[in-house]
């Protein structure tokens, strides 16, 4: 393992964060702050609370995990499409450095930077709301799962896109509605029989639902299935990113 390179990878990626603070972390920070203001102030006012956890509390998963699943995205797609934008991909995949370790550098620096971001906003929410954390190794590892498994996805799509404009197509136009449809601001006990069924069939739900779960003991579906949803997720992004580095998919060419 050349965790020299690794290492130089990873803290490439950091630094772009920090010399960016303002886009990178405050921004995603506010805006989730004014989601909980006012979800939280116009909403709670007419939910006092679902399943026994006061509705500010339940905003709380649902909002972290708005942002993370979002900034994995757009911290590793980014990440891996400016070397291929530049031209210096070429140099990074000729170096003495496998490609194992290639994704360790990207993808731990994206985890990262989305784990920070979470923290933060874990930190403010509990200004607003009085948070409990029922289990909290399960909490950390919903927590580190879920950055590492969408950092993955990003980074997949950071090779796929072949401009800017697509780097946003899948967080603005999957992700981020998938998320709102996925019980982050509400529980499926709460729509129509038909809709909790459909709402069953998007994977956004179990993430949403073991997090909760982790925080206040309530979730939508089963803990394990939520936990095997993230797995199969984890595992099929790792497949198809192995299958990107022993083609080249539009890295060599």
């Amino acid at each position: 393992m050349n965790w020299h390179a690794v290492k130089v990878i990873y803290v490439n990626e950091m630094m772009r964060t920090f010399r960016t603070l303002a886009q990178s972390i405050a921004s995603p920070v506010i805006s989730t702050s004014l989601y909980f203001v006012v979800f939280g102030s116009a909403i709670g006012s007419r939910i006092e609370s679902i399943d026994g956890v006061s509705y500010g509390a339940f905003l709380v998963p649902g909002l972290m995990m708005l942002s993370l699943l979002t900034q994995s995205i757009s911290n590793a797609s980014f990440g891996i499409y400016f070397p291929k934008f530049i031209g210096t991909i070429y140099e990074i995949l000729s170096a003495p450095i496998s490609h194992f370790e290639i994704l360790l550098g990207y993808v731990g620096a994206a985890a990262t930077k989305s784990l920070i971001i979470g923290t933060i906003i874990l930190i403010t929410a509990s200004f607003f709301v009085d948070i409990r954390i029922a289990h909290p190794i399960w909490m950390v590892s919903f927590f580190v799962l879920t950055c590492v498994t969408f950092s993955l996805l990003g980074f997949i799509i950071g090779i796929w896109a072949d401009n800017f404009e697509k780097l946003q197509l899948v967080p603005l136009l999957v992700i981020t509605p998938l998320v709102f449809l996925g019980g982050s601001f509400y529980s499926i006990d709460m729509l129509p029989p038909a809709w909790q069924t459909i709402s069953l069939f998007n994977p956004v739900l179990y993430l949403i639902s073991g997090f909760r779960w982790s925080f206040f003991e309530v979730s939508d579906v089963s803990v394990g299935w939520s936990l095997l949803a993230v797995a199969v997720f984890l595992f099929a992004c790792l497949a198809v990113v192995s299958w990107m580095f022993k083609t080249g998919y539009k890295m060599k060419s």
